[in-house]
């Protein structure tokens, strides 16, 4: 049965009738019963949950309800600005417009209903020539996903975009398959063809709590009833926080509203052409598209104004006020980028509320605190554009159990409960709306919503001239500003090419290298699991690609893998006794490898495992001198033979007992880590640096850290290493315990890959013609081209100060056969092309490698010196 009912879309489109499946009879007011059960529960009937419930009924289920607190797409989608654009800033977010671009255009022919789709195509303007540079990055990221664009120049946007100035301008990006949609129309043919397939959309029904029961999602209490269900999806929007809050038990959804604006202006006097391209002014903080002859308007202003920070819960987003003094700059920028707009007459300003999260990327997944409750939101006013992509992978994720593709950058397990505060959303939204528009060069830091967590250090560090960057919530040293330096000129330096802080972190390196250094790691994840019997190794055999069954104080580096055989973790496992293992993993993975330990977890009372990051602080003591220092520091030999690689043992450090010590430093460098109790950090750092001054030591920052790790060509999960990528495809096929009668997680995925043969492969490129003072620098995921086909991108990349070049680290495959499917890669394939690196659509050859070149530069080196000295004792006897 259908029941009809009127959206009001304020003057986006005029309040059409529209038609959804409610299952209430029709012309009756009377509201539907709600179901007593279900398999799964839908809250938010705007875009994004209409989304997930169509794309949950494509993929086969049947017993899915969306509840709806108001009218159906009443929310933020009543007024979103129409625009579906590909121009987005990680490759993910790509393919998700990419794809809702395409889902959006064949809506229509599926469903009957018009969704106003019309592909307009969009420029985006750069006003200087950085932001070119940014656009130019953009461009070739997006030709490898297959998207059409091109860089123009201002004359040829003026052709394009007639009413755009360009006299300020240096270039534009064209996107030629950016489009424009009624954002009401879309969500209601998504209804349509959701309902079409069985989906159960109730109305005028306010989810109050999410009732849990050990640990699962048991059923959905609303204002009219209870309904029993396995999964419930949390797509409030602007809710989406206060619905967490207030479930039975907490659930974490980051995310803060912010009012946006823009301005309707009447038909102008010479109509606006619906198909003509849509504006994006980043510089001048605007966009503008198309609307009914005249013109919509907007931006992303620098002084945003947050909303709903009481927690009250409106029930639709209603009358939201004007203010025209607060848009006053956004309107001055469009009269600069659209002179002739100065004589068109206004039909309205819209206050259209979104929500924004501290990192401007949505959140995704199954929350860790409860299984079964998965969470799609705070879109970062890209709400439209994201949506069905975003609602595809959520249905893939809970029909299979992961999204087809990397989606780590979005899941919500980044995020703990230490970014819930509200103060602290409040303040990061603030910087984030503008933030979108901003010129983001690499290796930025967010300002708001520091010093959250800190090492003990910090204070002590900071005064040594630390300069600061933030992982999960975490102070991190990036380096340290000698003495004498322009502090203010290193703080402010923002570029694409060679950085300020280009020698302080060559004389961190060299340090490194040559004498001793301290680089403070306490941002690192760390568990302990204990059992009382053998519970605590047989879930590590079974979650760990290597085999943890080592002596008493041995150390080894593993993965856990997925069944695909794909790296959910990254991390060092330490048998500190025969049932005690202390598990070490990347700064990032504090929630995601905790929730992943405890999914795998039997419920067994003799096993236990916590979370000890608080408890320690970590050292990393890196360079051949480190074992002199220590030594001092303890009367204990460092030496190889008394200490051997890969080994850990509690050790008095001056007057402190209790240090775990161990002969590993992350970078393939000698040294080793302490993990100290915090209440000793303090004085284990003071005697460290005091016994270490005639070794030469100095601290170091993360910066020399990723410049050591990439030389020695090792990998790093969320970087190099996700859910995707297996160990037989970045050469750790020797961290795999094929050897062992132990069924681990990903054994049969990578037996099969074995047989199969691997379809790409983790190289190092070294770059060749290359100036690094006067040319452009390599960041991350430029694209990699061998014998001029395209074959991959990079991960990650930095300078290394041993090769005196660019050094980066990323995947290549070879093309597929004349079937179209992959082929396996072999040696040959990398050892004999020719590769180019596209930095900004500018090309540089390289060299490509599975093995590291450092460990070839120094054998070069050694051959050289060795010929040199054969030389000079040859001329000494003549």
């Amino acid at each position: 049965n259908l029941q009809r009912f009127v959206v009001d879309v304020s003057g986006l489109q005029k309040a059409p009738q529209l038609c959804v499946a409610v299952f209430g009879a029709p012309g009756s007011s009377q509201l539907p019963p709600v179901p007593s059960q279900a398999r799964v529960v839908i809250c938010g009937g705007g875009i994004v949950g209409t989304s997930v419930a169509y794309h949950l009924a494509k993929l086969g289920w049947t017993d899915v309800v969306l509840l709806e607190q108001g009218r159906l797409g009443a929310g933020t989608t009543r007024l979103c600005a129409g625009i579906v654009s590909m121009a987005k800033p990680i490759s993910i977010e790509c393919q998700m417009a990419s794809y809702s671009a395409s889902l959006y255009q064949r809506l229509e022919k599926e469903t009957g209903v018009k969704t106003g789709y019309v592909k307009t195509g969009s420029l985006c303007l750069a006003q200087n020539q950085d932001r070119l540079i940014s656009l130019k990055r953009l461009a070739s990221r997006l030709k490898v996903l297959g998207i059409n664009c091109s860089i123009i120049k201002p004359k040829e946007a003026a052709k394009l975009q007639p009413l755009v100035n360009i006299h300020d301008l240096v270039g534009a990006l064209h996107l030629p398959s950016d489009a424009v949609v009624s954002s009401p129309d879309v969500n209601h043919a998504l209804a349509v063809a959701a309902a079409g397939h069985g989906v159960q959309i109730l109305e005028q029904t306010t989810v109050q709590q999410v009732v849990v029961e050990k640990g699962h999602v048991k059923a959905v209490e609303t204002d009219r009833g209870s309904i029993e269900c396995d999964y419930f999806v949390n797509c409030a929007g602007q809710w989406a926080y206060e619905l967490g809050q207030a479930s039975e038990v907490k659930v974490s959804v980051p995310l803060h509203g912010c009012e946006h604006f823009y301005l309707l202006t009447k038909p102008l006097q010479e109509p606006v052409s619906p198909d003509m391209p849509v504006v994006i002014d980043m510089d001048g903080r605007i966009y503008a598209r198309p609307w009914q002859g005249g013109i919509l308007s907007g931006g992303l202003e620098k002084n945003p104004k947050p909303i709903f920070t009481e927690g009250r819960n409106q029930l639709e987003i209603q009358n939201m006020q004007e203010d025209w003094d607060h848009f006053e700059p956004i309107l001055s920028a469009l009269l600069r980028r659209m002179p002739s707009l100065d004589s068109a007459e206004i039909h309205q300003l819209v206050n259209c509320p979104e929500s924004f999260t501290p990192d401007m990327r949505c959140l995704m997944g199954e929350t860790p605190g409860v299984s079964g409750y998965y969470v799609l939101a705070g879109m970062n006013s890209s709400g439209l554009t994201f949506a069905g992509g975003a609602g595809k992978y959520l249905a893939e994720w809970m029909t299979y159990g992961y999204p087809t593709a990397n989606v780590w950058l979005l899941d919500i397990k980044r995020f703990g409960n230490l970014q819930s505060s509200r103060t602290f959303l409040r303040h990061r939204v603030m910087e984030v709306m503008p933030l979108l528009y901003e010129l983001k060069v690499p290796r930025w830091d967010f300002q708001t919503g520091r010093q959250l967590r800190t090492s003990p250090l910090y204070d002590r560090l900071d005064t040594q001239g630390a300069r600061w960057m933030e992982k999960h919530g975490f102070e991190r040293p990036k380096y340290f500003i000698p003495p004498g330096k322009d502090l203010l000129s290193l703080d402010q330096s923002k570029t694409f090419y060679k950085p300020d802080w280009f020698d302080i972190v060559g004389a961190e390196v060299k340090c490194c290298k040559e004498a001793v250094c301290v680089i403070d790691m306490s941002s690192f994840t760390k568990f302990e699991l204990t059992s009382t019997g053998d519970q605590a190794l047989e879930l590590l055999q079974h979650l760990c690609a290597n085999d943890p069954d080592v002596p008493v104080g041995h150390i080894v580096h593993t993965g856990m893998l997925n069944e695909r055989g794909g790296y959910e973790n990254d991390c060092s496992v330490v048998r500190l006794s025969k049932n005690c293992f202390f598990i070490i993993s990347p700064t990032d993975q504090q929630v995601h490898c905790w929730s992943w330990i405890k999914k795998h977890m039997p419920n067994d009372p003799h096993l236990h495992l916590e979370n000890v990051s608080w408890k320690y602080t970590a050292l990393n003591l890196i360079g051949p001198r480190a074992m002199d220092v220590l030594a001092e520091l303890s009367y204990v030999s460092m030496t190889p033979d008394h200490f051997p690689s890969m080994f850990c043992k509690e050790m008095s450090v001056g007057y402190a007992n209790g240090i775990r010590v161990m002969s590993m430093t992350h970078t393939g460098e000698p040294g080793f880590m302490l993990y100290i109790p915090i209440e000793y950090a303090l004085h284990v750092y003071n005697e460290l640096m005091s016994v270490g001054q005639k070794y030469g030591i100095r601290n170091a920052g993360y910066y020399a850290l990723r410049s050591l790790r990439i030389e020695k060509f090792f990998a790093f999960w969320g970087q190099d290493l996700d859910a995707f990528t297996t160990p037989l495809e970045c050469g750790r096929e020797f961290r795999v315990k094929f050897d062992k009668d132990t069924n681990f997680l990903g054994r049969e995925a990578l037996l099969q890959q074995r047989q199969e043969g691997v379809f790409r492969r983790f190289v190092m490129l070294v770059l060749e013609d290359h100036d690094t003072e006067l040319d452009l620098w390599p960041w991350w995921g430029e694209p990699i081209y061998r014998n001029g086909q395209l074959a991959g991108t990079t991960t990650s990349s930095a300078y290394s100060y041993t090769l005196e070049r660019h050094v980066c680290l990323g995947f290549v495959s070879p093309p597929p056969d004349e079937e179209g499917l992959p082929k396996p890669i072999t040696p040959d394939f990398i050892n004999r092309g020719d590769y180019e690196l596209d930095i900004a659509g500018q090309r540089y050859p390289a060299k490509a490698k599975l093995y590291p070149f450092s460990s070839l530069f120094a054998q070069q080196k050694r051959r050289k010196e060795d010929m040199e000295l054969t030389n000079l004792q040859a001329e000494e006897q003549k």
